[in-house]
C-alpha cells in the first residue's frame, strides 16, 4: 500500500486546520493525502437516492469542499477521499494502521465543543499504533494560515528507547528544513530546595548529567541527519511544564506514548496530556515501546 497521510474531517474549524497542516506535511514528505470522513449513519456506496435527499450528501459536500481548497493550494499533491460508514473512532484507528500518520483537529482546553477532542481525538491518540498529530484551530485559521517554519521540539525522557520519537522528529525537521530542539525536564526534589531556589551542587551535577545523556541519545540522529541543526535543552522544572514552554512558537511538538500493554487501559501520560491540552502548536503523539 502506498504511504499516506490521513486527515479526519468533521466540518469544524479545527479539522479544516488539520487538513491544511496535513496537506503541507504530505507535500513535504512527498506522500499521498487521504481525506476521511466517518459516520455510522452514512450509506455504503453506491447510494441510490437523489443527491438532495441522500444521507451522504452533506458528507460528500464537506469532503469535496476541503479537497477543492487543497488542490488549489497544493497543485502537485495527490489527494484521495474516503467516506466510511462506521464509527469515527474505529474508522480512524483502522486508518492509522494504514497510514504514516493520522492528523486530527483539536480544541485544547478552550473548546468544550470540539468533536474530535471530546469524542475521538484523545482515544485515537491513546490507541493508534502510528503517530497521531493534533492540530488546533487558531484565529488565523479562519483564513488560510501561514505555516510556521521555526523548529520541531521533541520531549525526551532519557530512560528507555526514544528512537521512535527521534525518528519522527528528525524526519519531519529534515523534510521542512528546520532545526530540532530536544527538551528534557526534571522536577526538583524537596530535599534540595533552598530559600534561594535550588542547591547549587545538585543543580550543577544534574544539569551536567542530563546534557551528557541528551548528547548520547542524539548522537546517532545527528549522524543520520547531518544537515539538521540540533539543540538540546535541560530544564530543572516539572517535565510537562518544561515541554509546553519550550514548544512556544514551534511548528511541531513531538511527545511519546507507551504502546498499549495487555491488561492496561490505553492512556496518555502527563507530558502528552499537558502538550495536547495546553500547547498552542500542533502536537504529534508517537507510540513507542
Amino acid at each position: 500500500m502506498q504511504p499516506v497521510v490521513t486527515v479526519g474531517l468533521d466540518g469544524s474549524s479545527a479539522s479544516l486546520a488539520a487538513a491544511r497542516w496535513a496537506a503541507d506535511e504530505a507535500g513535504w514528505r512527498k506522500l499521498t493525502l487521504r481525506l476521511l470522513h466517518a459516520r455510522s449513519t452514512l450509506v455504503p456506496e453506491p447510494a441510490r437516492l437523489p443527491a438532495e435527499v441522500e444521507q451522504n450528501y452533506w458528507a460528500k459536500l464537506l469532503v469535496d469542499t476541503v479537497q477543492t481548497e487543497l488542490r488549489r493550494s497544493h497543485p502537485g499533491l495527490v489527494i484521495g477521499m474516503n467516506l466510511v460508514a462506521d464509527d469515527a473512532q474505529h474508522a480512524l484507528l483502522q486508518a492509522a494502521s494504514e497510514s504514516e500518520m493520522v492528523v486530527l483537529g483539536s480544541g485544547g482546553l478552550e473548546s468544550v465543543d470540539s468533536y474530535f477532542l471530546g469524542d475521538v481525538s484523545m482515544p485515537v491518540a491513546a490507541r493508534a499504533q502510528r503517530p497521531v498529530v493534533l492540530v488546533r484551530a487558531e484565529p488565523r485559521d479562519e483564513g488560510r494560515p501561514a505555516t510556521a517554519a521555526s523548529r520541531v521540539v521533541v520531549a525526551l525522557k532519557l530512560h528507555g528507547s526514544s528512537d521512535d520519537l527521534l525518528d519522527f522528529a528528525f524526519h519531519t525537521a529534515a523534510a521542512r528544513d528546520v532545526p530540532v530542539l530536544a527538551v528534557h525536564g526534571r522536577s526538583v526534589p524537596l530535599r534540595v530546595r533552598t530559600p534561594g531556589g535550588v542547591d547549587h551542587r545538585f543543580s550543577e551535577e544534574t544539569t551536567r548529567d542530563a546534557h551528557e545523556q541528551l548528547s548520547k541519545a542524539l548522537h546517532p540522529w545527528r549522524e543520520k541527519y547531518p544537515r539538521v541543526e540540533v539543540v538540546d535543552s535541560f530544564r530543572l522544572q516539572n517535565p510537562a511544564k518544561a515541554v509546553v514552554e519550550a514548544a512556544e512558537g514551534a511548528s511541531l511538538l513531538v511527545v511519546g506514548r507507551r504502546r498499549h500493554r495487555a491488561g492496561l487501559a490505553p492512556h496518555l501520560g502527563p507530558v502528552a496530556q499537558a502538550a495536547v491540552h495546553h500547547g498552542h502548536c500542533p502536537v504529534a503523539v508517537v507510540p513507542h515501546d
